[in-house]
């Protein structure tokens, strides 16, 4: 539910009429200390280059005075307020809120917080009105950049690696999570099935919106001047799923197999330890594997508790627990009839050879099944052309 407190925009800017209307989306959750001191900045720098312009504040229903300080700002800034009542999807859930009510032709994102230098927003939108990028980023790494926050070493690497593990989408961008970044209302047009996670909107568009230019600009991310950071754990974590989606959408054919391979290898050496276990303790080799191969199907549901939970808008099947039980079910049969089918027809055989017989026969069972019940992201795939055909 969304509520708008908005009073009307104060008519007669002065702005060049051959510069796009700007929309500038300020995602905000108590942040009623820190919306006086951005607002004038934002307002002083668009005014300066000539831009007409709006302030649209996403409030996540915030708990301190926030609406009423946007209140009194709308008296004399073109800023309007969208309260969401029941907030969704966090604050990329925000950005998109926003765009939806957006008038300009220029949308641009920035963080309340002051760490995002407002005077910057010339120079971000400049390459999509010569047309040299149809995305603009601020960001923390290209030359003359820098930032005021004093990183450890262990704040460095994580920003290395979660870069790093973008970078099969995200090109050569030195700073693919910054959430300061514009993009022209046609680029944002050509987005396919948006589903944001987390913070990391601008890491969405540019893969969904099928951006090809991105352009970096450098900025100095600056201290957050009152507040606390929403940066957690817990979104650590939402963003390891959100390059899961990503690595969906643009490695279709792909991604499943990879994942398919990932937890596969992970059961098997789960599976293979409980093998061994049960045969030091002396059960039966030919009824070990059979014993064993619950714990390699633990080890897969786990991965398909994750798989359900982020695509569950994508499933071509209403029932995939049903699904999945049948699945494991159908592969622990197969592998334990292969393993009494060759523990007798080749007493001499080895533990090794025991076990990838019959794991590697239940294995097989497993990724057929799953290819045939739709148990992966072939079920993102049909729904990506019916889409595409429409």
């Amino acid at each position: 539910m969304i509520a708008d407190t908005s009073t009307p925009l104060p008519a007669g800017l002065p702005h060049r009429p051959d510069l796009p209307f700007v929309s500038v989306i300020v995602p905000a959750l108590n942040e009623a200390e820190n919306l006086p001191l951005l607002v004038p900045r934002v307002d002083a720098a668009l005014r300066c280059a000539g831009h007409a312009y709006e302030l649209i504040i996403v409030d996540d229903n915030s708990h301190d005075a926030t609406p009423g300080v946007c209140e009194t700002l709308a008296k004399t800034f073109p800023l309007k307020l969208i309260v969401r009542i029941e907030p969704k999807n966090g604050l990329s859930g925000a950005v998109l809120c926003g765009f939806e009510v957006a008038a300009g032709e220029v949308l641009v994102v920035m963080d309340a917080d002051l760490q995002h230098p407002p005077e910057k927003l010339p120079e971000l939108v400049a390459p999509l009105l010569d047309g040299s990028a149809d995305f603009v980023l601020g960001s923390r790494h290209v030359t003359g950049a820098g930032t005021d926050e004093n990183w450890g070493l262990f704040r460095r690497i994580n920003s290395g690696v979660a870069t790093l593990l973008a970078r099969p989408f995200a090109g050569r961008v030195t700073d693919p999570m910054s959430g300061f970044f514009a993009l022209s209302r046609e680029t944002y047009a050509r987005g396919q099935r948006l589903t944001p996670l987390g913070y990391k909107i601008g890491l969405e568009l540019m893969c969904k919106c099928r951006v090809k230019r991105v352009k970096e600009i450098p900025i100095r991310f600056g201290l957050r001047v009152n507040g606390q950071s929403k940066l957690s754990i817990k979104q650590q974590f939402k963003y390891l799923e959100h390059l899961s989606r990503l690595y969906d959408f643009c490695y279709p054919r792909l991604s499943p197999v990879f994942k398919f391979a990932v937890a596969t290898g992970l059961a098997w050496l789960i599976g293979l330890a409980m093998v061994l276990l049960f045969v030091n303790a002396g059960v039966d080799r030919a009824v070990a594997p059979a014993l064993a191969y619950p714990t390699s199907i633990f080890t897969t549901a786990v991965f398909h508790l994750r798989y359900v939970r982020t695509q569950r808008e994508f499933l071509s099947t209403h029932s995939p627990w049903r699904d999945f039980v049948l699945i494991a079910l159908a592969e622990w049969s197969v592998c334990a009839l292969a393993g009494m089918w060759l523990a007798l027809r080749a007493p001499a055989v080895t533990v090794a050879e025991l076990f990838v017989f019959s794991f590697g026969l239940a294995t097989l069972v497993r990724y057929l099944l799953r290819k045939e019940m739709l148990q992966d992201l072939r079920g993102l795939r049909q729904y990506s052309r019916r889409d595409d055909s429409q």
